[in-house]
């Protein structure tokens, strides 16, 4: 693949992460999704938050499995990188590990700045917070005692910072089975997070294509000339 064609990539996901966000700014079509969660009557969300299993499988361990594997790949990195194995994939899996490390602290980072409702905080869903969307203000007589952390969705970054796994692979048919498996991934604790109330629908679909846009960033840089060797996208 040619730099302009990881150019033209790079411009097109920004582009498509600007309309996802102005579609979602200028609707309510995540009030509208998220209802479908809630139990207006018994004021309560499809899933518990505290429910022991599906907290295991798709929020606890999860992310110990995903911290392991980013481990896995510093270590090979570090101490196995005269291997033959390593030489070859060498630069997928450095691509593989900056993105595993970047694309979810760089959605924390904006967790922590963008100061906006999680679902389970509006006053139409049960909380204190009125509908306030990324770039609204707050209403001058609205009391804030501190930062609220809700937008973009933080968990599913971790299965969507995987999908750099498609440069990590030769073959078409391997790099389109990480591609499909790291998207489940993510939008399954995606998912997770938006039936206990704590995500938007626009939260994940962000989270997505923010971190498809990182990875591009990144392959851009680590491969720079040698680009052009990759599989087509």
């Amino acid at each position: 693949m040619m730099q302009e064609k990881i150019n033209k990539q790079i411009a097109i996901t920004t582009i498509f992460l600007i309309v996802v966000i102005c579609i979602f700014e200028f609707t309510n079509l995540d009030i509208f999704i998220q209802s479908f969660f809630y139990d207006f009557n018994t004021k309560t969300w499809l899933i518990d938050k505290n429910e022991p299993i599906l907290k295991l499988f798709f929020y606890d361990g999860f992310k110990k499995i995903f911290i392991f594997f980013s481990i896995l790949v510093l270590i090979s990195l570090i101490f196995f990188r005269k291997t033959n194995l390593i030489k070859e994939y060498k630069k997928g899996l450095l691509i593989v590990l900056l993105s595993t490390i970047f694309i979810p602290t760089i959605v924390v980072s904006l967790k922590n700045n963008t100061n906006t409702p999680c679902p389970c905080n509006l006053a139409i869903f049960g909380g204190d917070y009125p509908n306030i969307k990324l770039f609204d203000s707050y209403p001058k007589d609205f009391i804030q005692e501190s930062k609220i952390k809700c937008w973009p969705a933080g968990h599913a970054s971790m299965g969507f910072s995987l999908m750099a796994l498609f440069f990590l692979f030769k073959t078409a048919s391997n790099q389109k089975k990480a591609l499909i498996i790291s998207i489940i991934l993510g939008c399954v604790t995606g998912a997770y997070k938006m039936l206990l109330g704590d995500h938007f629908l626009s939260h994940t679909l962000v989270t997505m294509i923010l971190a498809w846009l990182i990875i591009l960033i990144i392959v851009k840089i680590i491969k720079g000339k040698d680009f052009e060797k990759s599989t087509k996208i």
